[in-house]
């Protein structure tokens, strides 16, 4: 049975680790490339990550891959992030399941072009049955969005405003199993959390290093889960224990 999405914890490990994966361009254009060869390279942190936060017991792993802001970028840019999202999942795959890694997106992803849906689609059929960690990729995904997605569901479904609780609001959001983030880490040491799981993030652990994506591996996750394993994690009091009056 999946554990209660709603559960903290002080367990050094963290149970869900999510990742901001940032400096792919300045790192390119500081060797004179251009962007997309930053992505490229990227891509291989991604699969150095996953590796990493399966062997350190991490549940889950949620990876901000495409937000909703990135449909901005230059087409071929797009183009060149759908292209690789395909190969990445196409290659991987094979080891994912080896490995009991269950592949799931969240976000707007009917927006993303047919072929990039299509494989995002077959990768998590694919992997349906792993149980070892879920490898959750966030994919034209927007926290506000995420969070209006809720809003109407609740208008559609009918639902009353007495009747509207935290736990009737999380049951609307994209992946309501999930629990919320332990850790987030943020690469190239930009100090914000650019629309990622605003719901999700009431309590999350902040980690941000100046290393840039392309050449944050594993030994940099480590670190990042040796910070969080010497913190003392302190939550306040949800509403719900608010109203029983529980004391803090």
């Amino acid at each position: 049975m999946p554990s209660d999405p709603t559960t903290r914890t002080n367990d050094p490990t963290p149970r869900h680790v999510a990742v901001i994966m940032d400096g792919n361009g300045r790192w390119a254009r500081q060797r004179g490339w251009n962007r997309i060869r930053g992505h490229r390279e990227g891509i291989e942190s991604v699969r150095a990550v996953v590796r990493a936060a399966r062997n350190a017991g991490v549940r889950y792993l949620t990876l901000f891959a495409f937000s909703s802001e990135n449909w901005g970028r230059p087409p071929g840019e797009v183009r060149a992030l759908m292209g690789l999202l395909r190969r990445f999942l196409r290659g991987e795959v094979p080891e994912l399941l080896e490995n009991g890694v269950r592949v799931r997106a969240i976000g707007e992803v009917e927006r993303l072009p047919e072929p990039a849906r299509e494989t995002v689609r077959w990768a998590e059929e694919r992997t349906r049955g792993c149980t070892g960690m879920d490898l959750v990729l966030a994919l034209s995904y927007g926290g506000r969005d995420e969070i209006l997605h809720a809003v109407r569901r609740l208008v559609r479904e009918g639902v009353s405003p007495g009747e509207v609780d935290e736990a009737a609001f999380r049951s609307r959001l994209y992946a309501p199993d999930i629990p919320d983030p332990d850790l987030l880490i943020r690469t190239s040491g930009e100090m914000r959390i650019s629309n990622f799981l605003l719901w999700q993030m009431a309590y999350t652990e902040l980690y941000v290093t100046e290393v840039l994506w392309p050449e944050f591996r594993e030994a940099e996750f480590r670190e990042a889960l040796a910070d969080y394993a010497r913190r003392e994690r302190r939550f306040g009091l949800t509403s719900e224990q608010l109203g029983r009056g529980e004391a803090p």
